[in-house]
């Protein structure tokens, strides 16, 4: 069975190490780029490294694509765009820059664009008939009635500043990140929490 890992920044937004950023106008150089996972492994998976051998006279398990869950979100990359979020200079009907990028999910988009010399953007991930839960978390918001959990990381200046975001969507689990440190788009937590009301409003039925 699959995993959730992510690493929230070589992987989400492809940034690269060895090179300083700022945070809030703030010169940091040589942050850690790779860091753990803000996502919780899925739950029943074993590591890929150790599998445990069946009892004697047991059949192994069946690992049928016909095991997994239907995905009732038949394009997720389509349900937002550009003209749901607040950077500059996008072409506001053009496409996502990456999807399906993360094999650890059934569905992943990237919207990714600069501003000034930083990284900005946001990615979704998507598992059908499974949640997607937080290791840690700042709180929670309540969205259109639906419980959204969030972990603000404006602060960590291992990171780029962002805020990612968890909740039950079409009968699996959905997570948001958010990367921006810029300060020119407002508080990167309500940014998400934007795009999670305009999911909701666009959720397909599971």
């Amino acid at each position: 069975m699959r995993r959730a890992v992510i690493s929230l920044l070589v992987v989400v937004l492809g940034l690269t190490s060895g090179c300083g950023y700022s945070v809030r106008g703030a010169a940091v150089a040589e942050p850690r780029l790779t860091i753990d996972s803000p996502f919780s492994p899925e739950l029943g998976s074993t590591s890929p490294s150790y599998s445990e051998p069946p009892s004697s006279g047991s059949t192994p398990p069946s690992t049928s694509s016909s095991d997994a869950p239907a995905d009732p979100v038949k394009n997720l990359c389509a349900l937002i765009g550009w003209s749901d979020m607040p950077y500059t200079g996008t072409d506001k009907s053009g496409p996502p820059t990456d999807r399906d990028y993360d094999p650890t999910y059934d569905q992943s988009c990237k919207w990714q664009t600069k501003s000034g010399s930083l990284d900005v953007g946001v990615t979704l991930r998507y598992r059908a008939g499974k949640p997607v839960a937080l290791q840690e978390n700042s709180g929670e918001y309540d969205v259109s009635g639906r419980k959204v959990t969030y972990l603000d990381r404006t602060s960590d200046t291992d990171v780029q500043p962002s805020c990612v975001l968890v909740l039950d969507y079409a009968g699996g689990g959905l997570g948001i990140i958010v990367i921006d440190g810029s300060d020119k788009f407002g508080s990167i937590c309500d940014q998400g929490k934007h795009l999670a009301e305009v999911l909701i409003t666009k959720e397909p039925k599971s």
